[in-house]
């Protein structure tokens, strides 16, 4: 069982950078794969990002390339997502989950918010 707390969201003007954070309960933490998934208002939740489980191996969806990048410190039982020049169409709840997602380790999400 994995517990999954989201942070580090907010408001920030298109251009602009914010960096998530997920911390995530149990020991065993560090043998799943983990991904950050957005839903933002009237679409469907999708992939953002993927990171192994060592950390060596990552996949990003074709509209955040070169943007956002994903890791993680499998000593602190953490995933991060740096997020760079973030546009309007960034706006949406951010959430992660093991990749492949479980349904059972949704956690609340963090709202990243990208306007003027």
């Amino acid at each position: 069982q994995v517990h999954l707390v989201e942070s580090g969201g907010g408001l920030v003007q298109p251009g602009g950078s914010l960096r998530l954070s997920c911390a995530a309960s149990g020991s065993i933490f560090s043998i799943y794969a983990m991904g950050w998934y957005r839903q933002a208002p009237g679409k469907q939740r999708e992939l953002v990002a993927a990171i192994g489980s060592g950390g060596l191996s990552t996949t990003y969806a074709d509209s955040v390339k070169g943007r956002f990048t994903i890791s993680r410190d499998n000593a602190k039982n953490t995933v991060y997502l740096q997020m760079n020049s973030l546009k309007p169409e960034d706006t949406a709840v951010y959430y992660c989950n093991t990749h492949p997602l479980e349904e059972a380790y949704w956690g609340q999400g963090t709202q990243v918010t990208v306007s003027s």
